[in-house]
Protein backbone atom coordinates (compact mmCIF):
# COMPACT_ATOMS: atom_id res chain seq x y z
CA UNK A 1 0.00 0.00 0.00
CA UNK A 2 1.28 3.44 -1.04
CA UNK A 3 1.83 5.58 2.62
CA UNK A 4 0.17 8.88 3.02
CA UNK A 5 1.92 11.58 4.30
CA UNK A 6 1.20 13.54 7.12
CA UNK A 7 1.73 16.95 7.21
CA UNK A 8 1.07 19.00 9.93
CA UNK A 9 0.97 22.84 10.36
CA UNK A 10 1.58 24.73 13.40
CA UNK A 11 0.42 27.81 12.79
CA UNK A 12 -1.25 31.27 14.78
CA UNK A 13 -1.35 32.38 18.48
CA UNK A 14 -4.15 30.68 19.94
CA UNK A 15 -5.30 34.74 20.57
CA UNK A 16 -8.87 33.39 21.61
CA UNK A 17 -7.25 31.28 24.58
CA UNK A 18 -5.89 34.10 25.96
CA UNK A 19 -4.06 33.88 28.78
CA UNK A 20 -3.18 30.21 28.88
CA UNK A 21 -1.80 30.00 25.32
CA UNK A 22 0.78 32.89 24.53
CA UNK A 23 2.99 33.23 21.63
CA UNK A 24 5.43 31.33 23.42
CA UNK A 25 3.83 28.50 23.73
CA UNK A 26 0.68 28.66 22.32
CA UNK A 27 -2.28 26.37 21.93
CA UNK A 28 -0.68 23.45 20.13
CA UNK A 29 1.55 22.98 22.54
CA UNK A 30 -0.69 23.16 25.69
CA UNK A 31 -2.15 19.92 27.36
CA UNK A 32 -5.24 20.94 27.08
CA UNK A 33 -7.72 18.24 27.07
CA UNK A 34 -5.52 15.34 28.05
CA UNK A 35 -1.98 15.03 29.52
CA UNK A 36 -0.89 14.87 26.07
CA UNK A 37 -0.37 18.41 24.07
CA UNK A 38 -2.45 18.72 20.55
CA UNK A 39 0.34 18.66 18.63
CA UNK A 40 1.86 15.41 20.50
CA UNK A 41 -2.11 13.98 19.69
CA UNK A 42 -1.86 15.14 16.34
CA UNK A 43 1.47 13.59 15.69
CA UNK A 44 0.39 9.81 17.68
CA UNK A 45 -2.70 9.89 15.14
CA UNK A 46 -0.84 8.60 12.60
CA UNK A 47 2.40 7.75 14.38
CA UNK A 48 3.13 3.67 14.50
CA UNK A 49 0.99 2.92 11.68
CA UNK A 50 1.97 1.87 8.74
CA UNK A 51 -0.32 3.34 6.45
CA UNK A 52 1.67 6.57 7.11
CA UNK A 53 4.76 7.50 6.08
CA UNK A 54 7.21 9.61 9.24
CA UNK A 55 4.59 13.12 9.81
CA UNK A 56 6.53 16.52 8.10
CA UNK A 57 5.59 19.45 10.50
CA UNK A 58 5.47 23.25 8.62
CA UNK A 59 6.23 26.24 11.52
CA UNK A 60 7.81 29.01 11.85
CA UNK A 61 11.06 29.19 13.78
CA UNK A 62 9.86 31.00 17.15
CA UNK A 63 8.11 27.59 17.80
CA UNK A 64 11.07 25.12 16.77
CA UNK A 65 12.39 23.77 20.27
CA UNK A 66 9.14 23.35 21.27
CA UNK A 67 8.22 20.80 18.00
CA UNK A 68 11.57 19.06 18.19
CA UNK A 69 10.68 18.70 22.25
CA UNK A 70 6.92 17.58 21.79
CA UNK A 71 8.51 15.03 18.58
CA UNK A 72 10.65 13.41 20.97
CA UNK A 73 12.13 10.21 18.90
CA UNK A 74 9.38 10.49 16.29
CA UNK A 75 11.04 8.25 13.21
CA UNK A 76 12.01 9.92 10.59
CA UNK A 77 10.13 13.07 11.53
CA UNK A 78 10.80 16.45 9.16
CA UNK A 79 10.45 20.23 10.36
CA UNK A 80 10.12 22.63 7.25
CA UNK A 81 11.01 26.37 9.18
CA UNK A 82 8.90 28.59 7.49
CA UNK A 83 11.20 31.71 6.98
CA UNK A 84 7.72 33.87 7.99
CA UNK A 85 4.25 33.45 8.19
CA UNK A 86 1.84 33.60 5.01
CA UNK A 87 -1.02 31.38 6.16
CA UNK A 88 -2.30 28.11 5.32
CA UNK A 89 -1.36 27.96 1.27
CA UNK A 90 2.03 28.85 1.14
CA UNK A 91 2.93 26.39 3.71
CA UNK A 92 1.02 23.05 2.43
CA UNK A 93 3.22 24.28 -1.08
CA UNK A 94 6.35 24.06 0.33
CA UNK A 95 5.31 20.13 1.79
CA UNK A 96 4.43 19.60 -1.51
CA UNK A 97 7.32 20.97 -3.23
CA UNK A 98 9.02 18.74 -0.67
CA UNK A 99 7.43 15.55 -1.84
CA UNK A 100 7.01 13.23 -4.94
CA UNK A 101 4.37 14.29 -7.11
CA UNK A 102 2.72 11.12 -6.91
CA UNK A 103 2.64 11.54 -3.16
CA UNK A 104 -0.66 11.86 -1.05
CA UNK A 105 -0.49 14.36 1.38
CA UNK A 106 -2.43 14.30 4.60
CA UNK A 107 -2.43 17.90 5.76
CA UNK A 108 -4.20 18.19 9.34
CA UNK A 109 -3.66 21.56 12.02
CA UNK A 110 -2.12 20.62 14.74
CA UNK A 111 -3.53 22.25 17.49
CA UNK A 112 -7.63 20.08 16.88
CA UNK A 113 -9.29 17.50 19.11
CA UNK A 114 -10.36 14.11 17.51
CA UNK A 115 -11.88 12.03 20.04
CA UNK A 116 -11.96 8.90 17.83
CA UNK A 117 -8.72 8.30 16.14
CA UNK A 118 -9.87 5.38 14.35
CA UNK A 119 -12.53 7.19 12.78
CA UNK A 120 -10.26 9.66 11.76
CA UNK A 121 -8.08 7.39 9.88
CA UNK A 122 -10.59 5.77 8.73
CA UNK A 123 -11.55 9.16 7.13
CA UNK A 124 -7.91 9.75 5.97
CA UNK A 125 -8.17 6.19 3.84
CA UNK A 126 -11.22 7.42 2.24
CA UNK A 127 -9.71 10.98 1.21
CA UNK A 128 -6.68 9.64 0.19
CA UNK A 129 -8.19 7.45 -2.43
CA UNK A 130 -10.13 10.41 -4.04
CA UNK A 131 -6.82 12.26 -3.80
CA UNK A 132 -4.73 9.96 -5.89
CA UNK A 133 -7.91 10.35 -8.50
CA UNK A 134 -6.76 14.30 -8.40
CA UNK A 135 -9.72 15.35 -6.31
CA UNK A 136 -8.49 17.98 -3.83
CA UNK A 137 -10.03 16.51 -1.12
CA UNK A 138 -11.75 18.14 2.71
CA UNK A 139 -13.29 16.60 5.34
CA UNK A 140 -16.31 17.43 6.39
CA UNK A 141 -17.02 17.02 9.73
CA UNK A 142 -20.33 16.35 11.16
CA UNK A 143 -22.32 19.44 11.90
CA UNK A 144 -23.67 18.58 15.73
CA UNK A 145 -25.53 22.41 16.21
CA UNK A 146 -26.07 25.32 14.56
CA UNK A 147 -22.93 27.03 14.34
CA UNK A 148 -21.58 30.37 13.48
CA UNK A 149 -18.05 29.96 14.08
CA UNK A 150 -17.04 27.38 11.26
CA UNK A 151 -17.63 27.31 7.25
CA UNK A 152 -19.65 25.06 6.00
CA UNK A 153 -18.99 22.61 2.74
CA UNK A 154 -22.54 21.81 1.13
CA UNK A 155 -22.71 18.39 -0.57
CA UNK A 156 -23.12 17.96 -4.51
CA UNK A 157 -22.91 14.33 -6.17
CA UNK A 158 -22.11 11.07 -4.90
CA UNK A 159 -18.31 10.10 -5.69
CA UNK A 160 -16.57 6.69 -4.22
CA UNK A 161 -15.77 7.12 -0.47
CA UNK A 162 -17.85 10.75 -0.52
CA UNK A 163 -19.42 13.68 -2.64
CA UNK A 164 -18.38 16.39 -4.43
CA UNK A 165 -18.61 19.72 -3.39
CA UNK A 166 -21.13 21.72 -3.57
CA UNK A 167 -19.65 25.18 -2.72
CA UNK A 168 -18.20 26.52 0.21
CA UNK A 169 -19.83 29.04 2.68
CA UNK A 170 -18.52 31.62 4.89
CA UNK A 171 -19.64 31.57 8.75
CA UNK A 172 -23.21 32.08 8.55
CA UNK A 173 -25.74 34.16 11.00
CA UNK A 174 -27.44 31.59 13.38
CA UNK A 175 -30.75 31.21 11.37
CA UNK A 176 -28.75 30.34 8.44
CA UNK A 177 -26.81 27.53 10.31
CA UNK A 178 -29.66 26.67 11.61
CA UNK A 179 -31.20 25.62 8.03
CA UNK A 180 -28.39 24.08 7.00
CA UNK A 181 -28.31 21.65 10.00
CA UNK A 182 -32.17 21.22 9.21
CA UNK A 183 -31.36 20.31 5.41
CA UNK A 184 -28.61 17.58 6.28
CA UNK A 185 -26.61 18.49 2.99
CA UNK A 186 -24.06 20.87 5.16
CA UNK A 187 -20.55 19.73 7.20
CA UNK A 188 -18.18 21.57 9.09
CA UNK A 189 -15.09 23.07 6.97
CA UNK A 190 -12.64 21.11 9.54
CA UNK A 191 -9.60 22.57 7.62
CA UNK A 192 -8.68 19.16 6.97
CA UNK A 193 -7.48 18.22 3.51
CA UNK A 194 -5.75 15.24 1.34
CA UNK A 195 -3.94 16.03 -1.80
CA UNK A 196 -1.72 14.91 -4.29
CA UNK A 197 1.44 16.77 -4.33
CA UNK A 198 1.53 17.61 -8.05
CA UNK A 199 -1.29 17.87 -8.39
CA UNK A 200 -2.09 20.58 -5.58
CA UNK A 201 1.31 22.28 -7.15
CA UNK A 202 -0.73 22.69 -10.72
CA UNK A 203 -4.14 23.94 -9.15
CA UNK A 204 -1.91 26.48 -7.30
CA UNK A 205 -0.14 27.61 -10.11
CA UNK A 206 -3.41 27.29 -12.28
CA UNK A 207 -4.99 29.88 -9.37
CA UNK A 208 -2.02 31.35 -7.85
CA UNK A 209 0.87 31.64 -9.97
CA UNK A 210 2.76 33.79 -8.64
CA UNK A 211 2.06 31.95 -5.46
CA UNK A 212 3.51 28.59 -6.61
CA UNK A 213 6.53 30.35 -8.81
CA UNK A 214 7.54 32.00 -5.45
CA UNK A 215 7.48 28.24 -3.75
CA UNK A 216 9.27 26.77 -6.10
CA UNK A 217 12.01 29.34 -5.85
CA UNK A 218 12.12 28.78 -1.94
CA UNK A 219 12.96 25.37 -2.00
CA UNK A 220 15.04 24.55 -4.08
CA UNK A 221 17.53 27.48 -2.92
CA UNK A 222 16.52 26.29 0.86
CA UNK A 223 18.48 23.81 3.37
CA UNK A 224 18.44 21.42 5.13
CA UNK A 225 19.82 20.87 8.72
CA UNK A 226 19.69 17.66 10.32
CA UNK A 227 15.95 17.33 10.76
CA UNK A 228 15.02 20.42 10.08
CA UNK A 229 14.20 22.19 6.23
CA UNK A 230 14.96 25.83 5.56
CA UNK A 231 13.38 27.60 2.61
CA UNK A 232 15.28 30.60 1.03
CA UNK A 233 13.85 33.23 3.38
CA UNK A 234 13.36 36.31 -0.15
CA UNK A 235 11.28 34.32 -2.27
CA UNK A 236 8.97 33.12 0.36
CA UNK A 237 8.71 36.44 2.23
CA UNK A 238 7.82 37.98 -1.04
CA UNK A 239 4.75 35.24 -0.96
CA UNK A 240 1.20 37.25 -0.29
CA UNK A 241 -0.57 35.18 2.22
CA UNK A 242 -3.33 33.01 2.22
CA UNK A 243 -5.65 30.65 2.85
CA UNK A 244 -5.93 27.03 0.93
CA UNK A 245 -9.60 27.49 0.74
CA UNK A 246 -9.59 30.92 -0.76
CA UNK A 247 -6.63 30.31 -3.15
CA UNK A 248 -7.46 26.88 -4.09
CA UNK A 249 -10.75 24.91 -2.94
CA UNK A 250 -12.66 27.77 -3.85
CA UNK A 251 -11.91 27.67 -7.24
CA UNK A 252 -10.50 24.81 -7.94
CA UNK A 253 -13.46 22.51 -10.33
CA UNK A 254 -11.81 18.97 -8.51
CA UNK A 255 -13.24 19.62 -5.01
CA UNK A 256 -14.71 16.81 -2.80
CA UNK A 257 -15.34 16.06 0.49
CA UNK A 258 -15.42 12.92 2.87
CA UNK A 259 -17.96 12.79 6.13
CA UNK A 260 -15.67 12.70 9.22
CA UNK A 261 -17.90 12.32 12.57
CA UNK A 262 -15.22 11.94 14.60
CA UNK A 263 -15.43 13.80 17.89
CA UNK A 264 -14.05 16.90 15.87
CA UNK A 265 -13.20 20.19 17.94
CA UNK A 266 -11.05 22.98 16.32
CA UNK A 267 -10.83 24.17 20.64
CA UNK A 268 -10.91 27.68 19.42
CA UNK A 269 -12.57 29.33 22.22
CA UNK A 270 -12.76 28.58 25.97
CA UNK A 271 -16.32 27.59 25.19
CA UNK A 272 -15.33 25.24 22.99
CA UNK A 273 -12.58 23.50 25.12
CA UNK A 274 -15.36 23.09 27.85
CA UNK A 275 -17.69 20.75 25.53
CA UNK A 276 -14.47 18.56 24.45
CA UNK A 277 -14.23 18.28 28.64
CA UNK A 278 -17.62 17.67 29.28
CA UNK A 279 -16.85 14.25 29.96
CA UNK A 280 -14.77 15.96 33.18
CA UNK A 281 -17.70 17.32 34.53
CA UNK A 282 -18.95 17.11 37.41
CA UNK A 283 -22.93 16.84 37.88
CA UNK A 284 -23.86 20.59 36.90
CA UNK A 285 -21.29 20.42 33.82
CA UNK A 286 -18.94 22.24 35.92
CA UNK A 287 -15.05 21.97 34.50
CA UNK A 288 -12.51 22.58 37.09
CA UNK A 289 -8.61 22.44 37.06
CA UNK A 290 -6.29 23.42 39.61
CA UNK A 291 -7.34 24.84 42.96
CA UNK A 292 -11.52 25.83 42.33
CA UNK A 293 -14.77 25.99 44.95
CA UNK A 294 -18.17 26.59 42.83
CA UNK A 295 -20.64 26.65 44.70
CA UNK A 296 -24.92 26.57 42.96
CA UNK A 297 -22.75 26.69 39.84
CA UNK A 298 -23.63 25.00 36.59
CA UNK A 299 -21.70 24.88 33.14
CA UNK A 300 -18.93 27.08 34.15
CA UNK A 301 -15.00 26.35 33.65
CA UNK A 302 -12.64 27.08 35.96
CA UNK A 303 -8.75 27.25 35.20
CA UNK A 304 -5.61 28.19 37.80
CA UNK A 305 -2.40 27.94 37.61
CA UNK A 306 -2.24 28.70 41.11
CA UNK A 307 -4.65 31.17 42.67
CA UNK A 308 -7.93 29.43 44.23
CA UNK A 309 -10.93 30.53 42.25
CA UNK A 310 -14.01 30.90 44.30
CA UNK A 311 -17.12 31.22 42.54
CA UNK A 312 -21.06 31.38 43.44
CA UNK A 313 -24.18 31.16 41.28
CA UNK A 314 -22.52 31.16 38.11
CA UNK A 315 -24.06 29.44 34.43
CA UNK A 316 -21.91 29.02 31.51
CA UNK A 317 -19.31 31.21 32.40
CA UNK A 318 -15.08 30.33 31.92
CA UNK A 319 -12.71 31.72 34.31
CA UNK A 320 -9.13 31.17 33.76
CA UNK A 321 -6.32 32.24 35.72
CA UNK A 322 -2.58 31.66 33.91
CA UNK A 323 0.86 33.60 34.29
CA UNK A 324 -0.92 36.49 36.66
CA UNK A 325 -3.47 37.54 34.14
CA UNK A 326 -7.31 36.84 34.99
CA UNK A 327 -9.91 36.43 32.39
CA UNK A 328 -14.09 35.70 32.69
CA UNK A 329 -16.25 35.86 29.72
CA UNK A 330 -19.71 34.25 29.46
CA UNK A 331 -19.45 31.32 26.97
CA UNK A 332 -21.32 33.26 24.31
CA UNK A 333 -18.62 36.00 24.66
CA UNK A 334 -15.64 33.65 24.13
CA UNK A 335 -15.13 34.09 20.69
CA UNK A 336 -14.48 38.23 21.63
CA UNK A 337 -11.29 37.02 23.97
CA UNK A 338 -8.97 36.96 21.12
CA UNK A 339 -9.36 40.89 20.79
CA UNK A 340 -8.78 41.82 23.94
CA UNK A 341 -5.80 44.12 24.38
CA UNK A 342 -3.90 41.86 26.92
CA UNK A 343 -4.22 39.00 23.84
CA UNK A 344 -3.23 41.17 21.10
CA UNK A 345 -0.57 42.84 23.03
CA UNK A 346 0.63 39.56 24.88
Amino acid sequence: MTQIHPVILCGGSGTRLWPLSRKAVPKPFLPLVSTETLFEQAVRRVAGDDRFAAPMVVAGAAHRDLIMAQLGDTPGARLVVEPAARNTAPAIALAAALLPDNAVMLVCPSDHHIADADAFRAAALAAAALAREDYLVSFGIAAVRPETGYGYLERGEPLAGGYAIRRFVEKPDLATAQVYLDSGNFSWNGGIFAFRAGHLLDELAAHRPEMAALVRHAVPEGHSEGACFHPASAPFEAIAGESIDYAVMENTSAAAMVPADMGWSDIGTWAALAEALEDQADPHGNVTRGAADLAGCSGVLAITDGPRISAVGLADVCIIVAGGEVLVTTREGAQAVGKLPGAVNQ
